[in-house]
């Protein structure tokens, strides 16, 4: 395996860590809009996320400054074409990240639905943008032979890429149940229990319909089939597992579950993209490759040796802080949100 295709996989990676942890803080966040039933409730499910959100965010942060040390020209086209849906992402997550921090500083009904729906926004927003983006990937954008992404409204925003944004939401939705369900106690949990085993029956319609639209209106099947077959047939197994768990109310193997669908679905995009990193709608010669859009190889060799030394620091701690902040919320703590 080149350096290229090393650093492909690493960014693949954080992005699979980047939806898997911050999925359930979007889904906790979406489920404090309709799950909650009062304020008190709505505490305990922001207090479930609150030692984790703002570190699993980190993921995100650590996946652009990947690409742009590693693939600078994936970068700069990506994201100066997608400029708009990114800024609106970014003020997304720091309008919840304040919320999160403002809402319990006043008390006043007034103050905390203002925050509220900052939060209920910042959750829906950036899973569905993202989702628009990937499946952008997918489908393949205006690129020209300047490495120049000259994308319209309706080149970014079409039916193929909603259908994926929704998707996204869905699932994040899904999963973050799931986490609700584990980190919370009496009524709260069981309706959390009850509603991620009833959004299972859209998420599968939804990932019908995504997958046949993916294979008319994307090369990726014909590029990259029989991974992508396999890949399917192993989420298929963890979506049935998902529902047998929540059927019988173990909640953490099904959560390991709708965790492991966010992770096949993102190694999927990534790996019906390889070699490409960004698909060209004008000319496949124009497509963005692991070759044509990364630094030179002494960057790469650098960076490589300094992310091996520093990784298993970083995913030590936030593994020792997931273990101890493993306890339930219960409505009788002091919580701080």
């Amino acid at each position: 395996m080149s350096l290229n295709e090393l650093w492909f996989v690493l960014v693949a990676v954080l992005f699979i860590g980047f939806f898997f942890l911050e999925g359930f803080d979007f889904g906790i966040g979406m489920s404090t809009r309709f799950l909650a039933k009062n304020d008190m409730e709505r505490r305990v499910l922001i207090n479930s996320i609150g030692p984790f959100w703002d570190a699993n965010e980190v993921w995100l942060l650590t996946a652009g400054g990947a690409m742009f040390a590693a693939f600078p020209n994936w970068y700069a086209t990506m994201f100066s074409g997608y400029y708009t849906p990114l800024v609106v992402l970014l003020l997304a997550l720091i309008g919840r990240g304040v919320a999160f921090e403002f809402r319990g500083k006043v008390d006043n009904t007034k103050w905390k639905n203002t925050w509220d729906m900052a939060i209920f926004l910042g959750s829906l927003l950036p899973p569905f943008l993202l989702g628009v983006v990937f499946s952008g990937l997918l489908k393949g954008l205006p690129i020209d032979s300047e490495m120049e992404m000259k994308a319209g409204l309706f080149d970014m925003v079409n039916l193929y890429t909603l259908v994926g944004g929704i998707t996204v939401v869905v699932l994040c939705l899904v999963h973050g149940l799931l986490f609700a369900s584990l980190r919370t106690t009496g009524d709260l949990q069981k309706r959390a229990r009850k509603l991620a085993h009833t959004m299972l029956i859209p998420l599968a319609a939804l990932f019908v319909i995504f997958a046949v639209m993916t294979y008319f209106q994307t090369d990726v099947f014909e590029v990259r089939g029989l991974p992508l077959v396999l890949l399917a047939v192993v989420g298929l197994v963890a979506f049935l597992l998902a529902g047998w768990f929540m059927s019988k109310q173990r909640d953490g193997w099904a959560f390991g579950m709708t965790g492991t669908l966010i992770a096949l679905s993102i190694a999927g995009v990534f790996v019906g993209l390889f070699p490409r990193v960004m698909v060209s709608s004008i000319n496949e010669a124009f497509s963005l490759t692991v070759y044509t859009a990364s630094s030179g190889n002494y960057s790469l060799k650098v960076m490589t040796i300094v992310a091996l030394t520093l990784l298993p620091f970083v995913l030590a701690y936030q593994i020792w802080s997931y273990f101890v902040f493993h306890k339930r919320v219960h409505e009788k703590e002091h919580l701080e949100y």
